[in-house]
């Protein structure tokens, strides 16, 4: 979001609107009174929980009254991409935020606190927050994209007008620390392999941070709380309707992430198998899917590595259990190549030097429709188009299907790189910004570990990771029919195979893009 401040304020009163919207920043010096105690705001932004909640018990360690609050910034819910225009938080994702405020007020009022909801631009909504109840401090945690640091910056200069000030904490949503990296983050390497090795098994991971308990009071002259909005009136998107063929019904919240790591650890025991079934594309266990409740800080990395180390203390330690660490370690790398690279990340030439031996400086293809295909999931190659319309129906795709559709996009059809990660920016219900455009450029080859052959093959990879069809048909009805020896490479049916296999191509399935015998003679 891209922050203008305009002066003056105008406040909707709630008669009149079922949220209060706050439109620009009210510059009124804040009078402090020797009566009054300490206060602060606890700004909640993308770590919607209680559990290991660093503002939270900062602020609850130096404060006598503190006010929780959540912004549901209408730059962002109802904004569009950048470049490309895409709706800037598709509704999976808008409704999992939703459902996490949620249960972050559930969870504040079992404890006798509450969550303020405002909609709005947060400088104005927080700046409003100061004046009116005299808070000496807002808590939160620093994010580190651009967007993200020019509401922060908006923030912190409107409340500072009234004497208030912005006490950010960096590494919330990391499963190490930066003061506990052996380099600075400008000196980090930009090959995994390397980051890796300078910090596993050599530096301790912190322990997840405790609940204060009890909860601090809110402020008592503080009577309207606000209102969750529901998705249409958040964003004007249509509701989200459940697809029974997704592979988990992703509920939003800290309770919901929470049991989803008891279910894969210690319900289903998935977790000590998981290095054997975490390329798989079907059914609710074959990976952890614990990204999106990862993505709004509905539970932290720290969280999650003091589950594991239990489990393999009081259960099995082996290979699955180490790569389920291995994963947030790589998580972390790449947040903290947006964080080295800043807006670099967004550059179509990419960030890591010398990117890709001359793939940065490619001309690509401006093919309109070939990329709506592709989005639609029409493109005519089965496992493009299945991980695409699950996509489409869930917000989510497993990691093969990540990788396989951006390959295909990048290499087969030639078009931008980019493209495809703003599409991803707003249709994933995960989706995370320096872990999304670091892997996009990582696939494209201008990213970290460079390289310009970074390319699958879809018919080997089918051939691995669907031998027998089951997760094309599981999205494609239409190729029920087609033997399975032929699922992934309909094309080359003859025309009275695909009698019998009752499709049509270009009628009831289409014509491929690119024909199968592109992959079948590279095999």
């Amino acid at each position: 979001m891209w922050i203008s401040g305009t002066p003056g304020f105008v406040f909707v009163p709630l008669e009149t609107s079922r949220y209060l919207q706050f439109r620009s920043c009210a510059h009124v010096p804040l009078r402090m009174t020797s009566s009054e105690g300490k206060r602060a705001i606890v700004w909640f932004r993308e770590d919607l929980r209680l559990l290991d909640n660093p503002s939270l018990v900062k602020a609850s360690r130096s404060s006598d009254e503190i006010l929780p609050v959540y912004i549901f910034n209408e730059d962002v819910f109802r904004g569009r991409t950048r470049w490309y225009g895409f709706p800037k938080v598709g509704k999976f994702r808008a409704q999992f935020i939703i459902e996490s405020v949620t249960n972050l007020r559930e969870n504040l009022r079992k404890r006798g606190s509450d969550l303020v909801i405002r909609v709005g631009s947060p400088d104005k909504v927080m700046a409003e927050l100061v004046r009116q109840y005299q808070v000496q401090r807002v808590f939160c945690m620093k994010q580190h994209t651009q967007e993200e640091v020019n509401v922060e910056s908006a923030v912190a200069s409107c409340i500072q007008t009234l004497g208030s000030t912005l006490e950010m904490t960096s590494g919330v949503d990391f499963l190490y620390e930066e003061n506990d990296l052996p380099f600075p983050v400008e000196k980090i390497p930009d090959v995994f392999t390397s980051f890796r090795n300078a910090v596993e098994k050599k530096f301790l991971i912190r322990h997840p941070l405790n609940i204060p308990e009890p909860l601090k009071p809110t402020f008592a002259s503080l009577t309207n709380f606000g209102e969750i909005p529901s998705l249409v009136d958040l964003t004007g998107l249509d509701p989200v309707q459940f697809d029974e063929r997704s592979a988990l019904e992703f509920i939003g919240g800290e309770d919901h992430g929470l049991e989803r790591i008891r279910h894969y650890f210690w319900d289903t025991d998935a977790v000590a198998s998981y290095f054997e079934t975490r390329n798989g594309m079907i059914g609710p266990d074959f990976s952890t899917k614990f990204a999106p409740w990862l993505a709004q800080g509905c539970i932290s990395p720290r969280t999650i590595y003091s589950e594991l180390t239990k489990y393999e203390t009081q259960r099995t330690k082996n290979k699955s259990t180490y790569w389920i660490a291995f994963e947030l370690l790589t998580r972390d790398f790449f947040k903290y190549m947006g964080r080295k690279h800043g807006n670099r990340i967004f550059l179509r030439e990419g960030y890591a030097n010398g990117s890709g031996s001359g793939v940065a400086r490619k001309v690509w293809k401006k093919n309109p429709r070939n990329f709506q295909r592709w989005m639609d999931g029409t493109t005519g190659t089965p496992l493009v188009d299945a991980n695409m319309r699950e996509l489409n129906c869930s917000g989510f795709m497993s990691n093969r299907g990540r990788q396989n559709v951006a390959s295909f996009l990048i290499h087969d059809l030639e078009i931008n790189w980019k493209m495809g990660a703003e599409y991803f920016e707003s249709v994933l219900i995960d989706y995370d910004v320096a872990v999304n455009w670091c892997n996009w450029a990582y696939l494209a080859g201008v990213g970290s570990d460079p390289r310009p052959n970074r390319y699958f093959n879809i018919l080997t990879q089918a051939a691995k990771y669907d031998p027998d069809g089951s997760y094309v048909k599981h999205w494609l009805n239409e190729l029920d029919a087609v033997p399975n020896s032929h699922v992934h490479r309909p094309d080359t049916l003859s025309r009275e195979e695909q009698r019998h296999a009752n499709i049509t191509l270009g009628v009831n399935f289409p014509i491929p893009i690119v024909p199968s015998r592109k992959w079948m003679r590279r095999r």
